[in-house]
């Protein structure tokens, strides 16, 4: 079991350092509220992992993965929601309310069907035959959400001291108006992929 979840733990890494919605939020939070709101973002995505890797171990992101209609309204869900975040980063330059990146971070997470489709494709092959499968997913995604935390910890580290160094010039809401752009792509990639 040890060497299943060393294993794992290489994917982990690709995975957490594959850049993607989480990726953007953690930059703009960054950018809005600092190192703290980037954080709060953080763990609010790991609250959506925890949650997906729960429900793909009772069976219930198998449904969401097997059903077209739930998959569509998450997959709509969760493009709108990328898209508004975006969309903000272009309204707004003040400093984000406190809270306000768990919130974002755990919507995204929730309204994000690929992480369904990710647990179910994914865990299975890394459980060992005999094996609870509970506590190994449980495992698996506490491995994703340390990767997570050290990753999104650095690049909120490095964000904030590159808005900073930049923070008289208009660099800041450039920077933030990029990530609002991602954003809106990640959105409307999410809305036209196929399953």
């Amino acid at each position: 079991m040890p060497g299943t979840l060393l294993a794992f733990a290489g994917v982990a890494v690709v995975v957490t350092l594959t850049p993607g919605p989480a990726t953007a939020l953690v930059v703009r939070s960054a950018l809005r509220g600092g190192r703290r709101s980037a954080l709060e973002t953080t763990l609010g995505n790991a609250t959506g992992i925890l949650f997906w890797a729960v429900a793909s171990a009772i069976g219930i992101s198998a449904l969401v993965a097997a059903s077209e209609v739930a998959f569509v309204v998450l997959k709509v869900a969760g493009a709108i929601t990328l898209i508004a975040f975006g969309i903000l980063s272009f309204r707004r330059h003040e400093k984000a309310p406190q809270g306000s990146g768990y919130r974002t971070g755990l919507i995204t997470a929730f309204a994000n069907p690929k992480l369904a489709v990710f647990f179910i494709a994914l865990f299975p092959q890394f459980i060992p035959k005999g094996e609870p499968v509970l506590p190994m997913t449980l495992a698996m995604a506490m491995i994703v959400i340390a990767c997570d935390l050290v990753y999104f910890s650095l690049l909120a580290i490095l964000v904030t001291r590159t808005k900073q160094a930049f923070v008289k010039g208009p660099w800041g809401k450039r920077i933030e108006r990029v990530s609002g752009s991602v954003l809106i792509a990640l959105g409307l990639r999410l809305a036209v992929e196929p399953r």
